[in-house]
């Protein structure tokens, strides 16, 4: 099943999201069969402000598991996080 993950920044955290990145990315890269698009949301400015990730997970507890698992959750980066069902209805230019 397919999960929409959205993590908001706190304000004035670039810092600790950037001293926390290369943690981030080694957990991220452990993890990335599961992936269907991930990255950053970006500001006005066009620094990260946030995150936005797209995960195939066994069920809803597995995804919200999988988020709180991130450095960046550990670090407590984000004031925000949600987890939701996503049903995937484009892909690549084409319908799924």
């Amino acid at each position: 099943m397919l999960f929409a993950i959205t993590c908001t920044d706190k304000p004035n955290s670039l810092e600790l999201r950037m001293a926390t990145r290369p943690t981030h990315l080694e957990y991220l890269k452990s993890k990335m069969a599961n992936f269907v698009v991930v990255g950053p949301v970006l500001d006005a400015e066009g620094k990260p402000c946030g995150s936005l990730l797209v995960v195939e997970a066994e069920d809803q507890a597995a995804a919200e598991a999988f988020a709180a698992g991130d450095p960046y959750a550990k670090a407590g980066l984000f004031e925000t996080v949600q987890v939701r069902p996503f049903r995937m209805v484009f892909k690549d230019g084409a319908m799924v």
